[in-house]
């Protein structure tokens, strides 16, 4: 129950509408906790030694971090790229291929969201029996939201299988199910153009969602080696949603409820973050073997595609002629924005008690400081 609460809790969290809101594309990303996971492994754990120390094992995680993210932390912007839109206006022939090519582009949608900083704290507290030591573990799974003003256009959220946990006890290992997915093709980031046309299923097919998680992380074990940005598991989700599975306003609902096989496989797996070695001295100046709390990025690539129809591919020279007179218009009205920039922000959320990662991509000039305001990446 209380992780359902907290999935709510981070639903409720929405994004400002802002002018352009067309252009521009944000997504909150949520890394949940749990304080009842770490019991219910300690259960399956049963009578076994629960001590998972190895001279030489992986490891790095100070507490020292969460000075700078509970407060916020914004990164630098990112050019990404020229737009190909304006390769239209320049084009003098209105062959095939050069349809072909453009909306060939169009069909790929992609983003990637980091985490702005490590997050620390996959364990709750420090240990003194190992760097693989999984008492305590708090790292509970991943959600991504994207809304337009208080519409939630994306919701997508995995939380560790409740019934694998026997992996973490005798590998070290972590697996995650699908819970959540909403997700309208209509409503997608398809197709990927400036110009003002619409996704359609008398023009496109087979609109497939896929997500990529990738957890890094560096840590110091006892014989002072640096392990640097490791990756310790990966993850990949791949969803094809047919106009036949969309309910009545253009949305795909799935839910998964209590412990119910999946319908849809995450693919994967993942080490457990590995605790970094940091020894001390006791009152008593005695010296003691300790390892920290665990610290580990995240790299989540959400990629849309799909196909064109046939029917849309026959009437290519009328839709080219279409594309050159929304591209002018949208030119001499200075509607289409060459450069696309990127920020984020990583925060910890008390409330909901999950990470929260905002990122924005958006043109250049879309980009001020009522936009970053706007999303709380200024704090």
């Amino acid at each position: 129950m209380t992780a359902l609460r907290r999935v709510a809790a981070a639903c409720v969290a929405v994004l400002l509408a802002l002018p352009g809101a067309a252009q521009q594309t944000a997504y909150k990303t949520f890394v949940y906790t749990s304080d009842e996971l770490a019991n219910e492994i300690s259960r399956m754990n049963g009578e076994r030694d629960a001590s998972r120390g190895y001279l030489g094992d992986l490891f790095n995680a100070t507490k020292g971090s969460a000075k700078g993210i509970a407060s916020g932390y914004v990164t630098s912007f990112f050019d990404l790229g020229i737009n190909a839109v304006g390769a239209l206006l320049t084009q003098n022939s209105r062959r095939k291929a050069q349809w072909e090519e453009v909306v060939k582009k169009e069909n790929v949608y992609q983003t990637v969201i980091n985490s702005v900083s490590e997050m620390n704290d996959f364990y709750d507290d420090t240990s003194f029996d190992g760097a693989m030591d999984p008492k305590g573990m708090r790292f509970d799974g991943i959600g991504c939201l994207r809304t337009e003003g208080r519409d939630t256009m994306f919701y997508i959220s995995c939380h560790i299988d409740r019934t694998k946990l026997h992996r973490i006890i005798n590998h070290s290992k972590f697996e995650l199910v699908l819970d959540t997915l909403i997700v309208s093709p209509e409503h997608s980031n398809l197709p990927n153009t400036q110009l003002a046309i619409p996704f359609s299923f008398k023009d496109r097919k087979n609109f497939t969602l896929s997500m990529d998680i990738a957890i890094t992380s560096s840590w110091m074990n006892e014989i002072v080696q640096l392990q640097q940005n490791q990756e310790l598991g990966r993850f990949n989700i791949n969803i094809p949603v047919d106009q036949k599975m969309l309910d009545g306003k253009g949305f795909f609902r799935y839910v998964r409820h209590g412990d119910d096989a999946p319908r849809y496989k995450v693919t994967g797996e993942c080490f457990i973050v590995p605790r970094s070695y940091m020894g001390f001295r006791d009152d008593k100046d005695n010296f003691k073997d300790c390892w920290g709390t665990g610290e580990y990025k995240l790299s989540i690539t959400i990629k849309e595609t799909c196909d064109v129809t046939e029917q849309y591919r026959a009437q290519w020279k009328e839709d080219y002629k279409h594309r050159k007179q929304l591209a002018k218009a949208g030119k001499k009205n200075n509607l289409i924005e060459q450069s696309w920039q990127m920020i984020s922000t990583q925060k910890w959320d008390e409330l909901a008690q999950s990470w929260v990662i905002t990122t924005l991509k958006a043109p250049v000039s879309k980009i001020s400081s009522d936009v970053i305001n706007g999303l709380g990446l200024d704090d």
